[in-house]
Protein backbone atom coordinates (compact mmCIF):
# COMPACT_ATOMS: atom_id res chain seq x y z
CA UNK A 1 0.00 0.00 0.00
CA UNK A 2 2.76 2.67 1.00
CA UNK A 3 5.22 1.95 -2.08
CA UNK A 4 2.00 2.14 -4.41
CA UNK A 5 1.16 5.58 -2.67
CA UNK A 6 4.71 6.73 -2.95
CA UNK A 7 4.79 5.76 -6.70
CA UNK A 8 1.70 7.36 -7.25
CA UNK A 9 3.01 10.92 -5.56
CA UNK A 10 6.27 10.41 -6.63
CA UNK A 11 8.61 10.70 -3.90
CA UNK A 12 10.28 8.52 -1.67
CA UNK A 13 9.84 6.49 1.10
CA UNK A 14 10.71 7.25 4.88
CA UNK A 15 13.48 5.31 5.85
CA UNK A 16 12.55 4.81 9.34
CA UNK A 17 9.96 2.24 9.64
CA UNK A 18 6.83 2.92 12.03
CA UNK A 19 6.88 1.76 15.96
CA UNK A 20 4.39 -1.44 16.62
CA UNK A 21 0.64 -0.90 18.11
CA UNK A 22 0.45 0.64 21.12
CA UNK A 23 4.03 2.63 20.12
CA UNK A 24 2.67 4.11 17.14
CA UNK A 25 0.88 7.37 17.20
CA UNK A 26 -0.30 10.04 14.79
CA UNK A 27 3.22 11.30 13.60
CA UNK A 28 3.66 15.03 14.06
CA UNK A 29 2.76 17.35 11.79
CA UNK A 30 5.04 18.15 8.71
CA UNK A 31 4.72 22.24 8.38
CA UNK A 32 6.47 23.88 5.33
CA UNK A 33 9.46 25.96 6.86
CA UNK A 34 9.23 28.71 4.31
CA UNK A 35 12.47 31.26 4.26
CA UNK A 36 11.97 34.59 5.75
CA UNK A 37 10.78 36.22 2.25
CA UNK A 38 8.06 33.54 1.80
CA UNK A 39 7.13 34.16 5.24
CA UNK A 40 5.79 37.15 4.93
CA UNK A 41 3.92 35.90 1.58
CA UNK A 42 2.65 32.91 3.50
CA UNK A 43 -0.85 33.21 4.64
CA UNK A 44 -0.48 33.16 8.67
CA UNK A 45 -4.20 31.42 9.50
CA UNK A 46 -4.60 31.12 13.59
CA UNK A 47 -3.14 27.01 14.75
CA UNK A 48 -6.24 24.75 15.41
CA UNK A 49 -7.22 24.92 18.32
CA UNK A 50 -10.10 22.89 18.17
CA UNK A 51 -12.48 25.35 20.06
CA UNK A 52 -14.45 26.51 16.78
CA UNK A 53 -16.62 29.38 17.75
CA UNK A 54 -19.85 29.38 15.31
CA UNK A 55 -20.64 32.26 16.44
CA UNK A 56 -17.49 34.73 15.64
CA UNK A 57 -16.45 33.82 11.60
CA UNK A 58 -14.14 36.64 10.71
CA UNK A 59 -12.92 37.43 7.13
CA UNK A 60 -9.51 37.35 7.45
CA UNK A 61 -6.74 39.34 5.96
CA UNK A 62 -6.91 37.97 2.54
CA UNK A 63 -11.09 37.35 2.59
CA UNK A 64 -11.65 39.39 -0.63
CA UNK A 65 -12.71 36.88 -3.19
CA UNK A 66 -16.36 35.90 -1.55
CA UNK A 67 -17.33 39.85 -2.44
CA UNK A 68 -16.99 39.17 -5.75
CA UNK A 69 -18.75 35.47 -6.15
CA UNK A 70 -22.20 35.06 -6.10
CA UNK A 71 -23.82 32.55 -3.83
CA UNK A 72 -22.37 33.20 -0.58
CA UNK A 73 -25.00 34.48 1.94
CA UNK A 74 -23.28 35.87 5.44
CA UNK A 75 -25.58 37.16 8.53
CA UNK A 76 -23.71 39.90 10.94
CA UNK A 77 -20.13 38.66 8.80
CA UNK A 78 -21.10 34.84 9.50
CA UNK A 79 -21.15 33.04 6.66
CA UNK A 80 -24.62 31.27 7.10
CA UNK A 81 -25.31 29.31 3.87
CA UNK A 82 -24.30 29.13 0.14
CA UNK A 83 -24.24 27.03 -3.19
CA UNK A 84 -21.58 24.05 -3.64
CA UNK A 85 -19.98 25.72 -6.43
CA UNK A 86 -19.91 28.98 -4.28
CA UNK A 87 -18.31 26.93 -1.37
CA UNK A 88 -15.43 25.26 -3.42
CA UNK A 89 -14.11 28.75 -4.80
CA UNK A 90 -14.35 30.03 -1.51
CA UNK A 91 -12.21 27.43 -0.67
CA UNK A 92 -9.32 27.99 -2.85
CA UNK A 93 -6.62 30.64 -2.33
CA UNK A 94 -5.84 33.08 -4.89
CA UNK A 95 -2.73 35.86 -5.03
CA UNK A 96 -4.57 38.07 -2.00
CA UNK A 97 -6.63 35.75 -0.31
CA UNK A 98 -6.62 32.71 1.58
CA UNK A 99 -9.45 31.07 2.99
CA UNK A 100 -10.01 31.05 7.06
CA UNK A 101 -8.68 28.05 8.77
CA UNK A 102 -11.68 27.24 10.63
CA UNK A 103 -13.73 28.02 7.26
CA UNK A 104 -11.40 24.64 5.58
CA UNK A 105 -12.22 22.40 7.99
CA UNK A 106 -15.72 22.78 8.40
CA UNK A 107 -16.24 22.27 4.56
CA UNK A 108 -13.83 19.90 4.14
CA UNK A 109 -15.63 18.21 6.88
CA UNK A 110 -19.01 18.58 5.39
CA UNK A 111 -18.59 18.17 2.00
CA UNK A 112 -18.45 14.94 1.68
CA UNK A 113 -22.10 14.39 1.97
CA UNK A 114 -22.79 16.57 -1.19
CA UNK A 115 -19.48 15.60 -3.32
CA UNK A 116 -16.91 13.17 -3.16
CA UNK A 117 -13.42 13.65 -1.57
CA UNK A 118 -12.10 12.58 -5.09
CA UNK A 119 -14.26 15.29 -6.99
CA UNK A 120 -13.71 18.14 -4.82
CA UNK A 121 -10.19 17.64 -5.11
CA UNK A 122 -10.60 17.26 -8.88
CA UNK A 123 -12.35 20.93 -8.86
CA UNK A 124 -9.47 22.38 -6.92
CA UNK A 125 -6.67 21.20 -9.22
CA UNK A 126 -9.28 22.77 -11.91
CA UNK A 127 -9.61 26.10 -10.30
CA UNK A 128 -6.28 26.46 -9.04
CA UNK A 129 -4.75 25.60 -12.69
CA UNK A 130 -6.84 27.69 -14.63
CA UNK A 131 -7.75 30.60 -12.38
CA UNK A 132 -3.93 30.97 -11.56
CA UNK A 133 -2.50 29.90 -15.07
CA UNK A 134 -0.44 27.38 -13.41
CA UNK A 135 -0.22 25.11 -16.66
CA UNK A 136 0.69 28.37 -18.53
CA UNK A 137 4.30 28.65 -18.82
CA UNK A 138 4.34 31.68 -19.61
CA UNK A 139 2.58 32.78 -16.49
CA UNK A 140 3.74 35.55 -14.38
CA UNK A 141 6.49 34.08 -12.65
CA UNK A 142 6.36 36.19 -9.08
CA UNK A 143 2.30 35.81 -9.26
CA UNK A 144 3.33 31.82 -9.23
CA UNK A 145 5.63 32.33 -5.95
CA UNK A 146 2.66 34.31 -4.66
CA UNK A 147 0.41 31.67 -5.12
CA UNK A 148 2.01 28.57 -4.35
CA UNK A 149 2.63 28.55 -0.94
CA UNK A 150 -1.08 29.08 -0.48
CA UNK A 151 -1.90 26.35 -2.37
CA UNK A 152 0.61 24.05 -0.57
CA UNK A 153 -0.46 25.64 2.52
CA UNK A 154 -4.46 24.08 2.14
CA UNK A 155 -3.22 20.98 0.75
CA UNK A 156 -0.95 20.77 3.46
CA UNK A 157 -4.21 21.21 5.55
CA UNK A 158 -6.10 18.65 3.71
CA UNK A 159 -3.35 15.75 4.27
CA UNK A 160 -2.80 16.53 7.93
CA UNK A 161 -6.55 16.69 8.84
CA UNK A 162 -8.36 14.07 6.44
CA UNK A 163 -5.43 12.26 5.56
CA UNK A 164 -8.00 8.66 5.35
CA UNK A 165 -9.86 10.89 2.23
CA UNK A 166 -6.18 9.51 0.30
CA UNK A 167 -6.67 6.42 0.65
CA UNK A 168 -8.32 6.45 -2.62
CA UNK A 169 -6.41 6.54 -5.86
CA UNK A 170 -8.25 8.89 -7.79
CA UNK A 171 -7.34 11.82 -4.91
CA UNK A 172 -3.35 10.71 -4.81
CA UNK A 173 -3.49 11.44 -8.81
CA UNK A 174 -5.58 14.90 -8.43
CA UNK A 175 -3.01 15.63 -5.76
CA UNK A 176 0.48 14.22 -7.61
CA UNK A 177 -1.21 16.62 -10.61
CA UNK A 178 -1.26 20.06 -8.74
CA UNK A 179 1.95 19.72 -6.42
CA UNK A 180 4.17 18.72 -9.98
CA UNK A 181 2.88 22.44 -11.03
CA UNK A 182 3.78 23.84 -7.94
CA UNK A 183 6.89 21.84 -7.53
CA UNK A 184 8.27 22.46 -10.61
CA UNK A 185 9.11 26.47 -11.23
CA UNK A 186 11.35 26.08 -7.41
CA UNK A 187 13.20 24.31 -5.40
CA UNK A 188 11.95 25.25 -2.27
CA UNK A 189 7.90 24.46 -3.44
CA UNK A 190 9.78 20.73 -4.62
CA UNK A 191 10.85 20.30 -0.96
CA UNK A 192 7.94 21.34 0.46
CA UNK A 193 5.74 19.11 -1.33
CA UNK A 194 8.26 15.92 -0.87
CA UNK A 195 7.83 16.71 2.52
CA UNK A 196 4.15 17.31 2.71
CA UNK A 197 3.61 13.71 0.71
CA UNK A 198 6.20 11.65 2.94
CA UNK A 199 4.20 12.96 6.10
CA UNK A 200 0.95 12.03 4.28
CA UNK A 201 2.40 8.28 3.53
CA UNK A 202 3.29 7.80 6.76
CA UNK A 203 0.15 8.43 8.23
CA UNK A 204 -1.53 6.13 5.96
CA UNK A 205 0.54 3.35 6.50
CA UNK A 206 0.77 3.74 10.40
CA UNK A 207 -3.10 3.69 9.92
CA UNK A 208 -2.75 0.57 8.04
CA UNK A 209 -0.58 -1.26 10.37
CA UNK A 210 -3.52 -0.39 12.79
CA UNK A 211 -6.15 -2.04 10.95
CA UNK A 212 -3.61 -5.02 10.70
CA UNK A 213 -2.95 -4.92 14.07
CA UNK A 214 -6.53 -4.61 15.33
CA UNK A 215 -7.16 -7.84 12.88
CA UNK A 216 -4.84 -9.85 14.51
CA UNK A 217 -6.39 -9.17 17.99
CA UNK A 218 -9.34 -9.66 16.93
CA UNK A 219 -7.84 -13.00 16.03
CA UNK A 220 -6.19 -14.51 19.11
CA UNK A 221 -9.32 -13.25 21.09
CA UNK A 222 -11.67 -15.47 19.12
CA UNK A 223 -8.75 -18.41 18.92
CA UNK A 224 -8.76 -18.36 22.97
CA UNK A 225 -12.56 -18.04 23.06
CA UNK A 226 -12.70 -20.99 20.98
CA UNK A 227 -10.56 -22.75 23.85
CA UNK A 228 -12.62 -21.29 26.36
CA UNK A 229 -15.25 -23.16 25.20
CA UNK A 230 -13.34 -26.86 24.52
CA UNK A 231 -12.00 -26.49 28.13
CA UNK A 232 -13.59 -24.18 30.14
CA UNK A 233 -11.95 -25.08 33.42
CA UNK A 234 -8.13 -24.66 32.05
CA UNK A 235 -9.24 -21.31 30.86
CA UNK A 236 -10.70 -20.00 34.07
CA UNK A 237 -7.98 -20.09 35.90
CA UNK A 238 -6.37 -16.81 34.71
CA UNK A 239 -8.45 -13.68 35.64
CA UNK A 240 -7.82 -9.99 35.37
CA UNK A 241 -7.34 -10.28 39.21
CA UNK A 242 -4.17 -12.86 38.71
CA UNK A 243 -2.87 -10.29 36.25
CA UNK A 244 -3.06 -7.23 38.17
CA UNK A 245 -4.75 -6.20 41.70
CA UNK A 246 -4.14 -2.60 41.55
CA UNK A 247 -6.82 -0.85 40.14
CA UNK A 248 -5.03 2.39 39.63
CA UNK A 249 -2.11 0.28 37.23
CA UNK A 250 -5.78 -1.48 35.34
CA UNK A 251 -7.20 2.18 34.46
CA UNK A 252 -3.80 3.44 33.44
CA UNK A 253 -3.68 0.83 30.87
CA UNK A 254 -8.01 1.24 29.84
CA UNK A 255 -6.73 4.45 29.28
CA UNK A 256 -3.61 3.79 26.91
CA UNK A 257 -5.99 1.71 24.93
CA UNK A 258 -8.64 4.51 24.54
CA UNK A 259 -6.10 6.94 23.85
CA UNK A 260 -4.65 4.56 20.96
CA UNK A 261 -8.24 3.88 19.41
CA UNK A 262 -9.44 7.47 19.77
CA UNK A 263 -5.97 8.40 17.93
CA UNK A 264 -7.04 6.54 14.91
CA UNK A 265 -10.67 8.12 14.10
CA UNK A 266 -10.87 10.52 11.18
CA UNK A 267 -12.39 13.30 11.91
CA UNK A 268 -14.61 12.62 8.56
CA UNK A 269 -16.36 9.24 10.19
CA UNK A 270 -18.29 11.20 12.41
CA UNK A 271 -20.18 12.68 9.32
CA UNK A 272 -19.71 9.33 7.31
CA UNK A 273 -21.58 7.11 9.83
CA UNK A 274 -24.86 9.20 8.95
CA UNK A 275 -24.61 10.03 5.38
CA UNK A 276 -27.53 9.28 2.90
CA UNK A 277 -28.55 10.46 -0.49
CA UNK A 278 -28.39 14.05 -1.41
CA UNK A 279 -31.69 14.94 -2.37
CA UNK A 280 -29.91 16.33 -5.27
CA UNK A 281 -27.63 13.74 -6.10
CA UNK A 282 -29.03 11.44 -9.08
CA UNK A 283 -26.33 9.40 -8.41
CA UNK A 284 -25.83 6.60 -5.35
CA UNK A 285 -24.84 8.18 -1.84
CA UNK A 286 -21.21 9.82 -1.51
CA UNK A 287 -19.72 7.16 0.41
CA UNK A 288 -21.60 3.30 -0.76
CA UNK A 289 -18.58 2.69 -2.07
CA UNK A 290 -16.38 3.49 1.08
CA UNK A 291 -15.64 1.98 3.93
CA UNK A 292 -17.84 4.36 6.06
CA UNK A 293 -16.54 4.82 9.79
CA UNK A 294 -13.98 1.58 9.98
CA UNK A 295 -11.63 3.00 12.68
CA UNK A 296 -15.21 4.71 14.94
CA UNK A 297 -16.61 1.33 14.42
CA UNK A 298 -14.14 -0.45 16.23
CA UNK A 299 -13.95 2.14 18.88
CA UNK A 300 -17.47 1.22 19.27
CA UNK A 301 -17.11 -2.46 19.23
CA UNK A 302 -14.28 -1.84 22.08
CA UNK A 303 -17.11 -0.77 24.46
CA UNK A 304 -18.55 -3.64 24.38
CA UNK A 305 -15.83 -5.46 24.91
CA UNK A 306 -15.10 -3.92 27.92
CA UNK A 307 -18.69 -3.98 29.14
CA UNK A 308 -18.34 -7.69 28.32
CA UNK A 309 -14.93 -8.68 30.14
CA UNK A 310 -16.59 -7.20 32.85
CA UNK A 311 -19.46 -9.16 32.89
CA UNK A 312 -17.55 -12.10 32.34
CA UNK A 313 -14.85 -11.52 35.13
CA UNK A 314 -17.55 -11.10 37.50
CA UNK A 315 -19.62 -14.04 36.73
CA UNK A 316 -16.84 -16.72 36.10
CA UNK A 317 -15.94 -17.10 39.83
CA UNK A 318 -17.87 -20.17 41.22
CA UNK A 319 -17.16 -18.55 45.02
CA UNK A 320 -19.56 -15.65 46.16
CA UNK A 321 -16.66 -14.48 48.39
CA UNK A 322 -14.42 -14.53 44.83
CA UNK A 323 -17.16 -12.70 42.53
CA UNK A 324 -17.47 -9.69 45.28
CA UNK A 325 -14.13 -9.11 45.62
CA UNK A 326 -14.47 -8.75 41.54
CA UNK A 327 -17.26 -6.23 41.61
CA UNK A 328 -15.22 -4.04 44.39
CA UNK A 329 -11.89 -3.83 42.25
CA UNK A 330 -14.07 -2.87 39.07
CA UNK A 331 -15.58 -0.42 41.12
CA UNK A 332 -12.29 1.08 42.22
CA UNK A 333 -10.81 0.37 38.65
CA UNK A 334 -14.08 3.00 37.20
CA UNK A 335 -13.42 5.63 39.90
CA UNK A 336 -9.79 5.71 38.92
CA UNK A 337 -10.58 6.25 35.18
CA UNK A 338 -13.47 8.82 36.52
CA UNK A 339 -10.32 10.71 38.11
CA UNK A 340 -8.65 10.40 34.99
CA UNK A 341 -10.63 11.65 32.84
CA UNK A 342 -11.30 8.12 31.04
CA UNK A 343 -15.22 8.60 30.76
CA UNK A 344 -15.28 5.73 28.20
CA UNK A 345 -14.16 3.32 30.15
CA UNK A 346 -15.98 4.24 33.00
CA UNK A 347 -19.19 4.04 31.31
CA UNK A 348 -18.08 0.16 30.11
CA UNK A 349 -17.78 -0.63 33.47
CA UNK A 350 -20.66 0.38 34.57
CA UNK A 351 -22.38 -1.16 31.95
CA UNK A 352 -20.84 -4.25 32.81
CA UNK A 353 -21.89 -4.43 35.99
CA UNK A 354 -25.34 -3.52 35.52
CA UNK A 355 -26.15 -6.47 33.01
CA UNK A 356 -28.84 -8.75 33.84
CA UNK A 357 -26.80 -11.64 34.31
CA UNK A 358 -24.29 -9.71 36.61
CA UNK A 359 -27.22 -7.51 38.85
CA UNK A 360 -29.27 -10.49 38.99
CA UNK A 361 -26.45 -11.58 41.34
CA UNK A 362 -28.47 -10.11 44.83
CA UNK A 363 -26.18 -12.57 46.91
CA UNK A 364 -22.95 -11.74 45.97
CA UNK A 365 -24.10 -7.92 45.54
CA UNK A 366 -25.13 -8.16 49.72
CA UNK A 367 -21.10 -8.80 50.09
CA UNK A 368 -20.40 -5.65 48.31
CA UNK A 369 -19.83 -2.14 49.78
CA UNK A 370 -21.62 -0.53 47.39
CA UNK A 371 -21.44 3.40 47.92
CA UNK A 372 -18.40 4.15 45.86
CA UNK A 373 -20.34 2.23 43.05
CA UNK A 374 -23.58 4.71 43.93
CA UNK A 375 -21.02 7.81 43.75
CA UNK A 376 -20.28 6.53 40.04
CA UNK A 377 -23.66 5.44 38.99
CA UNK A 378 -24.88 9.19 40.39
CA UNK A 379 -22.79 10.73 38.20
CA UNK A 380 -23.46 8.65 34.88
CA UNK A 381 -26.96 9.03 35.47
CA UNK A 382 -28.52 9.65 32.07
CA UNK A 383 -31.64 11.25 33.45
CA UNK A 384 -31.97 14.85 32.05
CA UNK A 385 -29.51 14.15 29.26
CA UNK A 386 -26.68 12.47 31.35
CA UNK A 387 -26.59 16.41 33.26
CA UNK A 388 -24.59 15.12 35.56
CA UNK A 389 -22.24 13.48 33.17
CA UNK A 390 -21.95 16.80 31.00
CA UNK A 391 -21.15 19.00 34.18
CA UNK A 392 -17.94 16.19 35.21
CA UNK A 393 -17.26 16.56 31.10
CA UNK A 394 -17.03 20.36 31.08
CA UNK A 395 -14.93 20.22 34.38
CA UNK A 396 -12.50 17.93 32.89
CA UNK A 397 -12.29 19.66 29.45
CA UNK A 398 -11.79 22.68 31.69
CA UNK A 399 -8.70 20.69 33.49
CA UNK A 400 -7.46 20.03 29.99
CA UNK A 401 -7.24 23.37 28.56
CA UNK A 402 -5.16 24.92 31.70
CA UNK A 403 -3.27 21.62 32.53
CA UNK A 404 0.18 21.82 33.40
CA UNK A 405 1.06 18.43 32.53
CA UNK A 406 0.12 15.43 30.14
CA UNK A 407 -1.77 13.57 32.85
CA UNK A 408 -4.29 16.46 33.36
CA UNK A 409 -4.52 16.98 29.52
CA UNK A 410 -6.35 13.76 29.12
CA UNK A 411 -10.56 13.79 28.41
CA UNK A 412 -12.03 10.61 26.87
CA UNK A 413 -15.75 11.36 26.34
CA UNK A 414 -18.70 8.78 26.96
CA UNK A 415 -18.46 8.08 23.02
CA UNK A 416 -21.62 6.45 22.12
CA UNK A 417 -23.23 9.90 23.93
CA UNK A 418 -20.87 11.98 21.85
CA UNK A 419 -22.08 9.91 18.71
CA UNK A 420 -25.89 10.20 19.71
CA UNK A 421 -25.32 14.07 20.30
CA UNK A 422 -23.99 14.44 16.13
CA UNK A 423 -26.60 12.07 15.13
CA UNK A 424 -29.07 14.59 16.36
CA UNK A 425 -27.60 17.46 15.23
CA UNK A 426 -27.28 15.78 11.40
CA UNK A 427 -31.13 14.68 11.97
CA UNK A 428 -32.61 18.39 13.92
CA UNK A 429 -31.63 20.32 10.80
CA UNK A 430 -31.54 20.21 7.21
CA UNK A 431 -28.53 19.63 5.09
CA UNK A 432 -30.12 22.16 2.73
CA UNK A 433 -32.12 25.27 2.88
CA UNK A 434 -35.51 25.73 0.33
CA UNK A 435 -33.37 27.38 -2.22
CA UNK A 436 -31.02 24.44 -2.48
CA UNK A 437 -28.04 26.46 -0.98
CA UNK A 438 -26.13 24.18 1.57
CA UNK A 439 -27.24 25.15 5.26
CA UNK A 440 -23.64 26.25 6.53
CA UNK A 441 -25.03 27.15 10.25
CA UNK A 442 -25.45 23.47 10.54
CA UNK A 443 -22.34 22.57 9.72
CA UNK A 444 -20.31 25.47 11.79
CA UNK A 445 -21.66 23.52 14.92
CA UNK A 446 -21.16 20.06 13.36
CA UNK A 447 -17.71 21.17 13.14
CA UNK A 448 -17.22 22.74 16.85
CA UNK A 449 -18.42 19.51 18.49
CA UNK A 450 -15.80 17.18 16.12
CA UNK A 451 -13.02 19.54 16.71
CA UNK A 452 -13.33 19.66 20.08
CA UNK A 453 -13.18 15.67 20.05
CA UNK A 454 -9.47 16.14 17.72
CA UNK A 455 -8.35 17.98 20.56
CA UNK A 456 -9.02 14.98 23.36
CA UNK A 457 -7.56 12.51 20.73
CA UNK A 458 -4.43 14.21 20.39
CA UNK A 459 -3.19 13.94 23.85
CA UNK A 460 -0.08 11.47 24.88
CA UNK A 461 -0.74 9.09 27.08
CA UNK A 462 1.04 9.88 29.78
CA UNK A 463 1.25 6.67 31.54
CA UNK A 464 3.94 3.36 31.83
CA UNK A 465 2.60 0.29 29.57
CA UNK A 466 2.33 -3.02 30.94
CA UNK A 467 2.45 -5.14 28.25
CA UNK A 468 0.59 -8.31 30.03
CA UNK A 469 -2.43 -6.27 31.21
CA UNK A 470 -3.17 -4.82 27.70
CA UNK A 471 -3.06 -8.14 26.06
CA UNK A 472 -5.14 -9.56 28.63
CA UNK A 473 -7.51 -6.91 28.70
CA UNK A 474 -7.51 -6.98 24.36
CA UNK A 475 -7.84 -10.32 23.82
CA UNK A 476 -9.05 -12.37 27.01
CA UNK A 477 -11.88 -14.50 25.97
CA UNK A 478 -15.49 -13.01 26.72
CA UNK A 479 -18.37 -14.87 27.48
CA UNK A 480 -21.68 -14.19 25.25
CA UNK A 481 -24.84 -12.96 26.71
CA UNK A 482 -26.47 -16.81 26.91
CA UNK A 483 -22.80 -17.78 28.48
CA UNK A 484 -22.98 -15.08 31.01
CA UNK A 485 -26.58 -16.24 31.87
CA UNK A 486 -25.22 -19.50 32.53
CA UNK A 487 -22.59 -18.77 34.48
CA UNK A 488 -24.87 -16.53 36.75
CA UNK A 489 -27.63 -19.50 37.47
CA UNK A 490 -24.89 -21.43 38.45
CA UNK A 491 -23.16 -19.04 40.56
CA UNK A 492 -26.71 -18.31 42.14
CA UNK A 493 -29.91 -20.64 40.98
CA UNK A 494 -32.70 -18.86 39.36
CA UNK A 495 -35.37 -17.18 41.04
CA UNK A 496 -38.63 -17.85 39.35
CA UNK A 497 -40.43 -19.54 36.75
CA UNK A 498 -38.98 -17.81 33.77
CA UNK A 499 -35.06 -17.69 34.39
CA UNK A 500 -36.03 -21.50 35.12
CA UNK A 501 -36.77 -21.73 32.02
CA UNK A 502 -34.05 -20.06 30.18
CA UNK A 503 -31.34 -21.89 32.67
CA UNK A 504 -33.04 -25.04 31.13
CA UNK A 505 -33.08 -24.12 27.57
CA UNK A 506 -29.22 -22.84 27.73
CA UNK A 507 -28.27 -26.03 29.51
CA UNK A 508 -29.43 -28.10 26.46
CA UNK A 509 -27.56 -26.05 24.05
Amino acid sequence: MAKFLAELLGCTLPDKGTPPLFECRSQPHLRMRPSSKQRDTMPQTPPFTGQLNTGSYNKNLYQTKEEGYPGLYYNDNNLVSGSLEALIHHLVPTVDYYPDRTYIFTFLLSSRLFIHPYELMSKVCHLCTEQQRLGDPQADKMRVRKIAPKILQLLTEWTETFPYDFRDERMMRSLKELTHRLASGDEIYRKAVSQMSQGLIRRLTVLSQYEEALGKINATAAERLTVLKAKPQAAIQRDLLSICNDPFTVAQQLTHIELERLSYIGPEEFVQAFVQKDPLDNDKNCFSDHKKASNLEAYVDWFNRLSYLVATEICMPGKKKHRARVIEFFIDVARECFNIGNFNSLMAIISGMNMSPVSRLKKTWSKVKTAKFDILEHQMDPSSNFYNYRTALRGATQRSITANSSREKIVIPFFSLLIKDIYFLNEGCANRLQNGHINFEKFWELAKQVSEFMTWKKVECPFEKDRKILQYLLTAPVFTEDALYLASYESEGPENNMEKDRWKSLRCV
